[in-house]
């Protein structure tokens, strides 16, 4: 879908844990805000940069903006399909 916005998401490993492996932070799977409206679902698949993600979670409608009335996106999280 044109118009959406794609961030990495990110955690921070424990110190001395298994995940950490002389690095900070370890990336999870992705952000994504798509347009106004767009109609998202937890059964849902999407392509990010070229790697199948599946949605996880409830997608989150930002609803409006109270100062100027205009619509915010709506905002779900995203990870790599494996298996």
């Amino acid at each position: 879908m044109p118009g959406c916005a794609v961030s990495p998401r990110a955690e921070t490993p424990q110190v001395g844990g298994e995940q950490q492996q002389a690095r900070d932070t370890v990336i999870v799977g992705f952000t994504v805000y798509a347009p106004p409206g767009s109609d998202w679902r937890t059964t849902d698949q999407v392509r990010i940069r070229g790697e199948l993600c599946e949605i996880t979670g409830e997608p989150g409608d930002w609803g409006r903006n109270p100062f100027t009335g205009t619509r915010g996106p709506v905002q779900f999280a995203a990870d790599r399909v494996t298996g």
